[in-house]
């Protein structure tokens, strides 16, 4: 049923050297438009307001995603007794897991209240997508590939691969991102973590003697959350983002024209669930709207579609700064009027370096001993105990807008 290529075809990478293809069905996904999509889609958003060099795309980070599956397989011990139909249900979920983000992603699902798990679920299930067709070689794999996003149950393994607090998608992004930032929080020693794991009776473990590159690859993860993902210059720039999305939003609700060509994002915004409105946007459909609207009739799009061109951004103050409360009240009487929930953003992030949760066995790092017992990470590392339980840190910020 699942055809090899008659020759290995490759991808250059930057971390794994090449990336391997053997399948017609792999490669035929990665051609589909869905996946070619991703090209024009960033994979950190405003953050390459910050790090200048942070231009790499979702589509690159799914490649690589696949490809640390394909080392899964090949490196860790116990993935050879899997099926060759279970393999593919890993790798094309590995492959297909990001086709459900939208244009500038985290801003976007704030604004359109659609997580991209969600709507890449959708993709994979629609008849409209060129995906769905692709695997409907089989009459199964688009349903299963569904329920590995969806977390269903059906398949624990690959779910805990795919998503969890160690999966291919966060060794992958890591060590992607730390590359494209320059930043040296997220190195990550992941062949290590590889061969130190081991599947035993259909679930994977880590072995005592791997525990170390564990603990690191928990520290680093951390640590990019508040040096890169929250970055407040780049929470800034997607403060900008969401207040011309939710301006917009506002109009059409109004039945006020919007003086820009987006027709496809305003269907979107009215929760039109056709797929191919849908794939029709990206970060270039976005921009290209964004300087139609430097020239809008409209005054509060005007001012943040001209901000969004020249990089003027949300000013920020930090609460646990202890600023001046005469400040924080001043500003908020300035943006108590009808306009102001568009230039003023209270927001929160919190992170936890590891998080054991009694609900799901799948957010759990289990330990294989030596004597072939078996312990939750944060019962046999102490420096994870004692992370688990000091590491949460919440930053609370408020954003505003000053005009020129």
């Amino acid at each position: 049923m699942f055809t090899k290529l008659e020759r290995t075809k490759v991808f250059r990478d930057p971390l794994y050297g090449y990336i391997t293809v053997d399948y017609k069905l792999i490669s035929d996904l990665i051609d589909s438009k869905e996946v070619q999509r991703l090209r024009r889609i960033r994979q950190l958003s405003g953050v390459s307001m910050v790090f200048q060099t942070a231009e790499h795309s979702r589509f690159t980070h799914s490649l690589g995603v696949y490809q640390m599956a394909n080392l899964v397989l090949i490196n860790v011990e116990g993935m050879n007794e899997i099926s060759e139909y279970e393999k593919l249900v890993f790798l094309c979920s590995a492959l297909l897991h990001d086709i459900g983000h939208g244009p500038y992603s985290h801003a976007f699902e704030h604004v359109i209240e659609k997580n991209h798990e969600e709507m890449t679920v959708n993709i994979i299930k629609s008849e409209k997508s060129s995906v769905n067709k692709i695997l409907s070689i089989s009459d199964t794999l688009a349903d299963d590939i569904a329920s590995v996003i969806s977390h269903d149950g059906k398949f624990p393994l690959i779910e805990s691969l795919v998503s969890s607090q160690l999966d291919v998608d966060r060794m992958d992004y890591l060590s992607r991102d730390a590359y494209f930032t320059g930043a040296a929080y997220g190195h990550i020693d992941y062949f290590r973590i590889l061969r130190s794991m081991k599947m035993v009776d259909n679930k994977l473990l880590v072995r005592a003697s791997g525990v170390h590159s564990i603990e690191s690859y928990l520290m680093s993860r951390y640590h990019m959350y508040f040096q890169v993902y929250y970055h407040p210059v780049a929470r800034a720039y997607e403060c900008l983002l969401e207040g011309i999305y939710n301006r917009i939003k506002d109009l059409v609700k109004e039945n006020i024209e919007i003086d820009a060509n987006i027709s496809s994002f305003i269907n979107v915004l009215n929760g039109c669930n056709d797929i191919l409105e849908y794939i029709n946007l990206d970060d270039a459909y976005v921009n290209g709207f964004i300087k139609q609207l430097t020239k809008s009739n409209d005054h509060v799009l005007k001012t943040l579609a001209t901000a969004f061109e020249n990089r003027h951004l949300f000013k920020f103050v930090e609460l646990a700064n202890d600023p001046d409360p005469n400040f924080l009240d001043n500003l908020a009487k300035k943006y108590d009027n009808p306009n102001g929930k568009y230039y003023y953003k209270n927001t929160v992030v919190s992170q936890v370096a590891y998080s054991h949760s009694k609900k799901t066995d799948i957010m759990d790092i289990k330990v294989l001993l030596p004597d072939g017992s078996i312990k939750s990470l944060d019962k046999y590392s102490p420096i994870i105990k004692s992370l688990s339980l000091s590491s949460y840190k919440m930053i609370e910020r408020i954003y505003y807008f000053e005009e020129d």
